[in-house]
């Protein structure tokens, strides 16, 4: 499965985004899939995983800012942003986990401006 996640870009803080993760497969049969994210200097780290359409799991940091969510039929996954604040700029990455395989997308450059 190929991942390419989109829809990052330059907000102010307080601002929004919504993320995109596309797959080239259907991901109905992915149990789970998250979001990580990467900012300079730092190791990679869970934004928030979805698992099946409903169980959902948020990092401390963004939970009641954040949303993930997945459309089975459209195989894509998002992450909605919003009162974005500077210390969430960084690189987003989407993933899928499948039996024993691990898939990663390229990422998006998330930056917000204070």
């Amino acid at each position: 499965v190929q991942l390419q996640a989109s829809g990052g870009g330059l907000v102010q803080a307080g601002g929004s985004l919504r993320l995109s993760c596309a797959a080239s497969e259907s991901i109905h049969s992915i149990p789970a899939m998250g979001w990580y994210r990467q900012a300079p200097g730092n190791q990679r780290e869970l934004v928030a995983t979805i698992i099946s359409s409903d169980r959902t799991n948020y990092a401390d940091s963004v939970k009641g800012r954040f949303t993930i969510s997945r459309d089975n039929a459209k195989n894509t996954m998002y992450l909605q942003m919003n009162s974005l604040k500077p210390e969430d700029t960084a690189v987003y990455y989407c993933n899928a986990v499948e039996l024993t395989n691990d898939y990663w997308g390229k990422g998006t450059q998330v930056t917000v401006s204070s």
